[in-house]
């Protein structure tokens, strides 16, 4: 009676776990899915937050370059206090005044060898670049909050599995000592059942372990604590079937790839920038002024002045021929950068596709095993009830069929997190192509309000 219990209930711990995802689905409204936990991250998430401030303060340097267009305007007043003592024939004379005045003046650029133009065409490029980090930003942290909710599925399901091993050879050790009290088994028996208890009861503790660390970087990614998870999925829909048609998207459409585009163009435009420091510069300006209580008798005094100049640079030392040959070295970087980076994308989707195509096999080998390892299990243990096999072999059979449950378990982790990993090699792992319920944030909303403000302290959110 005890043997086919204990077979009943093997079973149903066992057999039970064949979809162990699946069973994690809460029934009720309230199951965060991976979705909702991407939408989570992708309006919560504090490092993606600061790369859309960084991109907004970038914008700003866009305005300040096209200052160069602009006129500059000075207001000046002065007051101040005279006491003058002379001797003559005549005698001696005390003269006391207050000079004073008021006046403005107005400088503008004409031409500064289009150094204006070009700092203005960086700014644009930068700002670019930056809304590419920011994209890639956005790619990183949606794949870290898809790995942690997979992570926090996969450790709870082991940790299940591992609870329900201890119960299993917790019954098994009961009806060894059974048999050893009535002599149909050795203490040597006992002692294997007992040794393989303690070693499943570590494997709880282990497994606690690990879910409470996976637990902790969701709340570090999502911002929230992990709650009736709902099974994820592979992006099937975005990944495409050959790895050559991923490589081709990731190489045309990339955030990293076209950011680093946009560093090249800026350090080019950069060395534009110092050749037009020798070249002539030309500008107007034309000042007011009142003068009250002037020198020479005169109680008041208006000027005004109109004038050009143009400064033509002969030597500086060196410093512009020295500027002008590092920016072109920091050019030759650049674009060695950008080809660095594209190796890298290349590298990326290859090991993904791998990765992913290695996941999809591993599913099918595991579920494989276990089918095999349920059988086995079933068979050992008819054996040993007729004295043909140990209680060790039943020990090694019941923990064959644990692995087979926990390399499932690994493998459909695997294959979800191998997905997200690809779309984000191909540069494609967005908020909009996830079709997430949430206000997708525009960086270009920003940019347009700010790129031609001439004046003001107020950010556009009212700081």
């Amino acid at each position: 009676m005890n043997e086919k219990h204990s077979k009943k209930k093997s079973h149903l711990l066992f057999g039970a776990m064949t979809s162990v995802f699946v069973l994690l689905a809460p029934s009720g409204v309230l199951a965060e899915t991976l979705e909702s936990a991407l939408a989570r991250a992708y309006g919560n998430n504090p490092d993606l937050n600061a790369q859309r401030a960084n991109v907004r303060s970038n914008d700003e340097n866009v305005a300040r370059a096209k200052s160069g267009y602009r006129p500059r305007i000075n207001a000046s007043a002065d007051i101040s206090r005279t006491f003058t003592e002379s001797s003559s024939a005549l005698g001696n004379r005390v003269t006391v005044g207050t000079p004073r005045g008021v006046g403005i003046e107005i400088n503008q650029s004409i031409f500064n060898g289009f150094r204006t133009e070009n700092s203005v065409r960086q700014a644009e490029s930068s700002v670019l670049g930056s809304r590419e980090t920011l994209r890639n930003t956005e790619q990183g942290t949606l794949l870290d909050a898809a790995t942690a909710y997979m992570n926090v599925l996969r450790d709870t399901a082991i940790l299940d599995l591992q609870r329900n091993n201890v119960e299993v050879i917790d019954e098994q050790l009961r009806q060894t000592r059974d048999r050893f009290n009535v002599g149909e088994v050795t203490r040597t028996d006992v002692a294997q059942a007992e040794a393989r208890l303690a070693a499943a009861q570590s494997e709880v503790s282990s497994a606690e372990a690990t879910l409470r660390s996976s637990i902790a970087q969701y709340r570090q990614v999502v911002g929230v604590e992990p709650r009736q998870l709902a099974p994820g999925r592979p992006l099937d829909r975005l990944t495409p079937r050959n790895v050559a048609t991923a490589l081709k998207i990731a190489l045309a459409e990339h955030p990293a790839i076209k950011a680093a585009q946009h560093a090249v163009d800026a350090a080019e435009l950069q060395v534009k920038i110092e050749q037009g420091a020798l070249a002539p510069q030309l500008g107007v300006s034309g000042s007011l002024a009142q003068r009250y209580d002037t020198s020479g008798g005169v109680d008041r005094a208006f000027s005004a002045t109109v004038g050009a100049t143009l400064n033509v640079p002969i030597y500086d030392g060196g410093e512009a021929y020295a500027a002008t040959r590092q920016a072109k070295e920091t050019a030759g970087q650049r674009r060695l950068e950008a080809d660095s980076t594209r190796d890298q994308v290349r590298a990326a989707v290859t090991s993904s596709f791998g990765q992913l195509e290695a996941a999809r096999a591993q599913i099918v080998a595991a579920q494989a095993q276990i089918d095999a390892a349920e059988t086995a299990l079933s068979g050992v243990r008819e054996e040993a009830r007729v004295g043909q096999r140990t209680t060790l072999d039943v020990l090694n059979s019941q923990q064959e069929l644990l692995n087979a449950r926990v390399n499932l378990i690994t493998s459909q982790r695997d294959r979800v997190v191998a997905s997200y990993n690809l779309v984000n090699a191909m540069g494609r792992l967005n908020s909009r192509a996830l079709g997430l319920a949430v206000n997708h944030y525009s960086p270009k909303i920003h940019y347009d309000q700010v790129k031609d403000q001439w004046i003001g302290l107020t950010t556009p959110d009212g700081r």
